[in-house]
Order: structure tokens, then sequence, then C-alpha cells
């Protein structure tokens, strides 16, 4: 069964103006006439409608009085004044009340096009923003790995049935898409889960001490060696041993460390004597341990030993659909009850951001967020400056092989409007590096109006003044 048509209503007090809204829209969406305002207002009472697009100068009830109506009845409608170009002042004036755009005549039927379809967006971004709450109420959380896009579902299903098997783990992917917390969930899920569970970062330990700490050591087997001391292996003893970064550990290390899952056992440093130990091992990496090995750096036998099975974290680029939702999520943790949310525009910014630093970035720049909001939901502005705002032509290959893989992730819509964006963005920044930041010259070639022109700068973020050439 197809979904329903948008529903937009158009009101005009001139025949030929329905007509050709009509014409423009009609195989998109469903269109209905309003010959005047007093029209509008009485089908307004009886009907929700997605876009309202309505001209300003009209007898009886304007298009003031028709947008007025609208965000009193209907606040999530978005509505699009048409006005003659003596009258952008009153459009302008129109938007502070809560318009989304408008459309200055003689117009473009594309632009028109374009208009309407950015006007549905921003109310399907509205709701979205709006649903969070819920939506993160009733998400499943798998010991803190939160996702409801197929990657996560997948990896959820994954861990627990790693889990059940008491095999060695190794966890794989970029930095900071939570390998600790799938370390910890493969812990819980397990038979083992009423034991301890013992996490150690192994780049984050000295070279001379990695041994000690892993194995213990026995008194006076060094400087500083006061008295006897169990290491971490001895430590998780019935549990679990996460080894985070285990692409970081000196080669002598990773000899003893591959001898110690082989036979079940350590020797403290200082000592001869083994100590048994029942240890399940997750280890984790964000290197490329099968090139660590051809370079030398990482031992194959223990490579071996530890690719038991292993897990792949996806990145937070993969699962772009899971955005708003860890957003709304880190705001909650933030301290400031008071935050409602996320506007529309900081939720898409968020959501197109290209975060290299995955899941651990957006928590960050969604701290920071709450830090400067001053509420009652987080703006555009007060997201950090240097969040990436989606796919850029000066990325490298790889980057936009990987910005490819995510729209393929997308519903059809979705990604055509993330396309378009990025494609509108990169035109505009080019063309105001053609003609040096002067609209006026780049308008007649875009072959559209000044103001037309402006709110399409205004809508991507580019800024002609830093475009200007020095005199």
């Amino acid at each position: 069964m197809s979904e329903p048509r948008p529903q937009v209503m158009v009101v005009d007090d001139k025949e030929n103006m329905l007509k050709l809204f009509s014409r423009i829209l009609g195989e998109a969406y469903e269109v209905t006439p309003a010959a005047d305002g007093t029209r509008a207002l009485a089908l307004l009472a009886s009907r929700e409608f997605d876009v309202v697009v309505t001209d300003i100068q009209m007898p009886g009830a304007d298009g003031f009085a028709v947008l007025r109506e609208v965000k009193r009845r209907a606040p999530d409608t978005e509505v699009v004044l048409v006005t003659a170009f003596a009258s952008i002042p009153k459009a302008v004036e129109a938007m502070r009340e809560g318009a989304y755009d408008y459309l200055s005549k003689p117009f473009d039927p594309d632009e028109v096009a374009l208009v309407v379809a950015r006007a549905l967006e921003r109310r399907r971004q509205r709701r979205e923003a709006a649903g969070l709450p819920a939506r993160l109420a009733a998400a499943p959380d798998f010991h803190g790995l939160r996702g409801t896009s197929a990657p996560m579902r997948q990896l959820h299903a994954l861990l627990a049935q790693v889990a059940a098997r008491d095999l060695t783990v190794l966890l794989t992917g970029e930095t900071g898409t939570g390998k600790e917390l799938a370390a910890r969930a493969v812990h819980a899920e397990s038979a083992r889960a009423a034991r301890p569970f013992v996490a150690v970062n192994c780049g984050a330990l000295p070279a001379e001490l990695v041994e000690s700490e892993l194995f213990g050591h026995a008194k006076g087997a060094f400087t500083g060696a006061t008295a006897a001391k169990a290491g971490l292996f001895e430590e998780a003893h019935g549990g679990t041993l996460f080894l985070d970064e285990m692409g970081d550990l000196p080669l002598p290390v990773q000899v003893k460390l591959n001898r110690a899952l082989q036979e079940k056992e350590v020797r403290r440093v200082g000592t001869t004597a083994p100590v048994k130990v029942d240890v399940r091992v997750v280890a984790a990496t964000h290197r490329d341990l099968q090139a660590e090995v051809a370079a030398g750096r990482f031992r194959e036998d223990l490579y071996y030993r530890l690719n038991v099975v292993t897990v792949r974290l996806p990145a937070l680029r993969e699962r772009r659909e899971d955005i708003p939702l860890l957003a709304m999520h880190f705001l909650a943790r933030a301290g400031r009850p008071e935050l409602e949310g996320f506007t529309p525009e900081a939720l898409r910014a968020l959501t197109g951001a290209a975060w290299p630093g995955n899941v651990r970035q957006l928590e960050n720049a969604v701290a920071r967020a709450a830090a400067v909001a001053a509420g009652p939901r987080i703006q555009r502005e007060d997201l950090p400056p240097e969040l990436d705002s989606g796919p850029s032509a000066a990325r490298s290959a790889s980057a936009s092989v990987g910005a490819s893989e995510s729209l393929a992730r997308l519903p059809y819509r979705e990604a055509v409007d993330s396309a378009r964006d990025s494609v509108s963005r990169d035109y505009l920044a080019a063309l105001m590096q053609e003609f040096g930041g002067n609209v006026t010259h780049a308008a007649e070639r875009a072959g559209m109006e000044r103001e037309s022109l402006h709110r399409l700068l205004k809508r991507y973020g580019v800024r002609s003044d830093d475009f200007k050439r020095a005199e």
C-alpha cells in the first residue's frame, strides 16, 4: 500500500495562479486550491495540511490572516508566502511570525518545487525533533550500545551470540565507536557476568610497566616493588579481561601474552612460579592488525590466537539514523533538564556531519552545545563551529566512498535531499568564488533573481563576504 501524498493548500484570488501552482505541484502532492483567504480559513477549520502556499495581497482575509490561523491550529504546518517584489518587506515580516519562506513574483517553477520540498522536509524534521524523547524512551538499550539502525541491530544480535560461547573476541572499528561498551556487553550476556570485568588500555601503560600490570610482580622484582602484587589477569580470574588498544603492546609483552592465553597461566615478574587463571579475553584495536603483522609490529601467532571471533563496530557515519536518538541521550546526561531537545536545523547539522571521532565526538559536541545553549532547544549555532555539515568535494577519495556508502543506507528521498544539499552548497561556494562574493553578478550567471540567490546562500550557510576579494 502506497503512502498518502503530502497535502498542500494553495491560496490565491487569481484563478490562473491556482492553475499554475496545481501544474507545478500536482504530480508530487495532493493540491487543494482556495480561491481566497476566507475560503482557506474555512478549510483549515476542518483539515490539516502539510504545507500552505498563500498569496499575501488578497481581498478579505489576507496572507497574514491565513498564516496566523495555520500557526494557531497546526503549528507544525509550514507556510510559504507569495508576494510581488515590492512587498518583500512584508514577506520578511511574515517569516518573523513563523512563515517558512517566501516566493517573489515572477518565480521559477523549479524554485517553487524546491521551496515546497524543503518546507515538507522542515515539517518532517520538526516532528522528528518533537518525537525524540518518546523514541528514546522506547528504544532498546543493549548494555549502553544504543541504536535502532540495521547495523546496530545486527551488532546487538552478534554480541549476544558470541557472549554465549566462552571464546576470545577481537573487537575492531574506528576510535570512538564504543568498543569498551561492546566488551562489557559480551561480559554481561555471558555466564561470567557475576564475576569481575577488568578493563585496561594497553596504549596508556608505560612500556616498562606493561608486563607488571598484566601479570603482576614479586616483592623486590624491580626498584619500587616493595610488595608482591597480583596482575590484571589474576584480578579478572573467573571473569573477563578487556585489553583495549592491543596494537600498542610491545613485542616482548606480546610473546608472554600469547603464552598466557595458550597455557591459561601467568608468571609474575621476578618469579618462575606459574599462577593458573581462568579468564575470558576480549581484545580491541582501531589498528589493522593484519597490516601490523605484515610490518613486523605485531606477532602473527598472537593475532591468530586473538582472532577467534572478530566483531567490527560500525562507524557513526554508517548509521546516521541513530544520531538523533544518541544526541537526545547525551543531552539527557548533560545536566540541563530545562533543555527540551534540538531544533530541526541542529538535528540536520548533527545528522549530516562527518564524525571522524564517532560516538565519542558526538557526545562531546552535545555536551558543549548544552553548556552554551540559552534554551529551550539547542540551536545550530550552539554546536561546535568546526562541525562538518556534510559531504564536500574537497574530501579525499576514500572519504567520498564512505559518504556514498552512507547515502546508500538512507531512504531514497533522504538520500536525494542529502546529495542535493551537498551539490547546492558546493555550487554556491564555487559561484561566490568565481565572482568574488558579488551577489548581483553571481545571480545573473545563475539565472535567478538577486533576492532568490540571497535566500539560497543563507539556507546553505554560504557567506558571500567570505569570498570578497581585497581591493
